[in-house]
């Protein structure tokens, strides 16, 4: 989806009306005696998502209105994606004024309806209506989202066929090259020389060998303060010997979902000059069953100098996570935030569209909820439960990578991971899905980056973005 895709297009606009059923009736009053007969004659009266068209005297579309229902407090995207999904693939523009929050929400939601992914399919994509920008929204933020989101969801929907380690990697150095980045690699056995023990161990049953993906970027002028990117990139995930069911595997390619989020995260935060250097690191692997596959019972010794005994080879992402987070907490950084589809406990606790956030500086956990809210992009806090960790115990090592309870699985998870993060003292773990299992406006059957646009107005707010930027 290019960024401008669902904003505008060429034709002329057709006046869009975007009404609450309570003020429905006013409205109606206002407008034309033929357009009050045609809207009551097909019984429109600005129900939830339904809209409806205007014709002028020659039965052209003179203008459109759409409901959004009874009690609706604000409007989000997938309002407008909903409104965008049921109108002619025509350019509209709002018909009366709203605020530039609502603004901005609106015109994302119909830029968000319009990707479509297409790499295998002969058929061009049907067009999608589209929004004339409003004066007052930030398109400079729509046009930063649509980017980053329409990326993230090609990387996801694509199979590990054709977006395995190498892929990712160079889907990492594209975005480098674009915004001026720096890129490193340590591929196959240059893991093992560079004390990455897990992330090669996790990987190296695969055909694609294991690597460990770092980028770096500085903003013009330099910057006082850094912030590491972590994302789990298992490109795909069979278990291991510990192998998943075919159900369990079906939607395996996704399994680098953080690796995306954080990926496309930082394309973003680069685009709109973030006021703070941002490092990336993305462990890419493939957890594949192969005759040097490691095995239940196996000790791994990790970046940090901790040894970890493999209770399940189906708990992979967080050994992968946690060399990377080794290296993120070496960096001095003042925030470290990782994106993982990590946990099915959390989908069990959550459900799918739910991400769950831990952290270990609770007003940060709130601030970045609180930044979801606001843009329909929701995490749910969770607890840190400290007297769970002695569940992580191992008998012959520093600590197992699976609890010895069936409990909590999510919390164990970021229990572990939370060994790995000991000298950076803000540090959040974002656990999500990056799926939608239902259909729903906007929101097709697939890839979902759940937790980016909330993380982009996060950070944003705590580092600043640069002057005239996109993004802003």
């Amino acid at each position: 989806m290019n960024a401008d895709d669902g904003i505008a297009n060429a034709a002329a606009p057709v006046p869009l009306w975007i009404l609450r059923a309570e003020e429905f009736e006013t409205w109606l009053a206002s407008q034309p005696e033929p357009s009050r007969r045609w809207l009551r004659d097909h019984g429109f009266a600005a129900e939830r998502d339904r809209v409806a068209l205007i014709p002028d005297e020659t039965g052209a579309v003179a203008a459109a209105v759409a409901g959004l229902g009874r009690g609706a407090a604000g409007v989000s995207p997938w309002n407008g994606a909903a409104i965008a999904d049921r109108l002619p693939p025509r350019r509209y523009a709002l018909a009366q004024t709203w605020s530039a929050a609502e603004a901005t929400q609106l015109a994302l939601g119909f830029a968000y309806a319009a990707y479509r992914f297409t790499r295998y399919r002969r058929e061009p994509a049907a067009r999608a209506a589209s929004l004339e920008p409003p004066a007052n929204a930030e398109r400079g933020y729509v046009e930063g989202a649509c980017t980053a989101l329409a990326a993230a969801r090609d990387w996801i929907n694509t199979p590990a066929g054709d977006f395995g380690p190498e892929a990712l990697a160079a889907a990492a150095r594209a975005v480098a090259r674009e915004h001026g980045a720096s890129v490193r690699e340590w591929v196959g056995d240059e893991l093992l020389a560079a004390g990455f023990g897990a992330i090669h161990a996790v990987g190296r049953a695969a055909g694609a060998a294991p690597r460990l993906i770092e980028l770096r970027w500085t903003p013009p002028g330099g910057a006082a303060r850094k912030l590491v990117l972590v994302g789990k990139g298992v490109c795909f995930d069979s278990g291991g010997l510990d192998i998943k069911p075919g159900a369990g595997m079906a939607l395996m390619k996704k399994d680098m979902g953080g690796a995306a989020v954080a990926l496309a995260l930082a394309g973003w935060l680069m685009r709109a000059a973030l006021g703070a250097e941002i490092v990336v690191l993305i462990p890419a692997v493939e957890n594949a069953v192969g005759g040097d596959a490691y095995r239940p019972g196996d000790v791994l010794k990790t970046h940090k100098g901790l040894t970890v005994e493999v209770g399940n080879t189906d708990a992979e992402g967080r050994l992968v996570l946690c060399d990377a987070l080794s290296v993120a907490d070496g960096e001095g950084a003042d925030l470290i935030l990782d994106f993982a589809t990590l946990t099915g406990a959390a989908r069990v606790a959550l459900g799918p569209e739910l991400p769950a956030l831990f952290g270990s500086d609770p007003a940060l956990v709130a601030e970045l909820a609180a930044a979801g809210d606001a843009e329909h992009d929701p995490l749910w806090p969770m607890p840190l439960w400290a007297p769970y960790a002695e569940e992580l115990a191992s008998k012959v090592a520093d600590l197992a990578n699976v609890a010895s309870s069936s409990f909590a699985g999510a919390i164990f998870a970021a229990l572990f991971l939370r060994r790995f993060v000991t000298a950076t003292p803000r540090w959040l773990h974002v656990d999500l899905y990056a799926w939608n299992p239902r259909e729903r406006p906007g929101r097709p059957v697939g890839a979902e980056p759940q937790a980016l646009r909330a993380a982009f107005r996060f950070l944003a707010r705590r580092y600043g973005l640069g002057n005239g930027r996109p993004g802003n």
